[in-house]
């Protein structure tokens, strides 16, 4: 357990620092394109100040874009009750709670760090599971929490958009500034030069959402194991992965750029959406958590 999360520590460290090369690699495209390193530069710096902002507007963006909304004790006393029991026994401060009026059972959870923390739970997820199995849910989100995968999440959706806003810009000055003062209006060179620009312009962001979802997969068998060892009750946890992969069904309010926030898959399955999964099969984890069940 611990040797795995000291393993995902140096591998989030090494991802972002791909990212950062991937970031870095697009800017001095952009200068070579254009030949003016400045121009690079104003790139680079919005592409990074765009990603600051994403990084501390993230978690209201998350929460409006899933219709979440904020419930005190007396309005869902179960739910309530159950993360505030857990928070206690992690040692974390309370995060909010959130209820998502939906009837596909799924939950998330996202922050910056734990005092920034939220976990939200929709109503389908409420009505089918009953109360250990609601408590081991609810301690994998806290579970994201207590392993800040939520901070690495934030951090690794705001490269994500960087990335997208530097190929895009990359892909624009491509086909509409050529190469800068030596760009000769046409000719081979010219047709490198726009070739280079959209394979990067495509690329990049593929490579960014691939590496973005391996981040995620490797992360939800961390919080399962984590959630486990909090509850210590782990057929409990994969009790509740087996209604979700009975009762799942796509989340009404969501797009590809949560998609790694929620518990369970919450898009619809088809080849591309297994191609950039965000999540490993539920069987996988139902398997993994009753092979080591008495090692929690």
């Amino acid at each position: 357990m611990y040797s795995a999360i000291a393993k995902n520590k140096r591998n989030t460290v090494l991802i972002i620092a791909l990212f950062i090369i991937i970031i870095g690699a697009l800017g001095a495209l952009t200068a070579w394109i254009t030949d003016n390193w400045w121009i690079a530069g104003i790139t680079f710096a919005v592409a990074v100040g765009y990603a600051i902002i994403q990084y501390f507007a993230a978690t209201s963006e998350t929460l409006a874009l899933s219709g979440a909304v904020e419930i005190q004790k007396q309005d869902n006393p179960r739910l309530y009750r159950i993360v505030e029991n857990l928070a206690i026994t992690e040692g974390l401060p309370m995060p909010k709670v959130y209820v998502i009026d939906d009837a596909a059972p799924n939950a998330f959870a996202t922050g910056r760090d734990p005092e920034h923390a939220v976990v939200a739970a929709t109503t389908g997820l409420l009505q089918i599971m009953d109360d250990a199995e609601l408590e081991g849910v609810m301690a994998h989100e806290l579970g994201h929490v207590k392993n800040y995968d939520i901070r690495v999440s934030l951090i690794v959706f705001g490269l994500v958009v960087a990335i997208g806003l530097l190929a895009d810009i990359a892909l624009r000055i491509t086909i509409f500034g050529g190469r800068g003062r030596n760009n000769n209006a046409g000719g081979p060179a010219a047709l490198v030069f726009l070739v280079i620009g959209l394979v990067a312009a495509i690329v990049a962001p593929l490579i960014a959402a691939v590496v973005q979802a391996a981040v995620s997969r490797q992360r939800e068998y961390l919080a399962d194991a984590t959630g486990a060892l909090t509850t210590r009750h782990p057929e409990a946890l994969a009790r509740a992965l087996e209604k979700l992969k009975v009762y799942g069904r796509p989340v009404a309010r969501s797009n590809t750029s949560m998609s790694h926030l929620w518990i369970s898959d919450p898009n619809k399955p088809g080849f591309m959406q297994r191609l950039f999964a965000t999540h490993p099969p539920l069987d996988d984890r139902i398997a993994r958590l009753r092979d080591n069940a008495t090692r929690f």
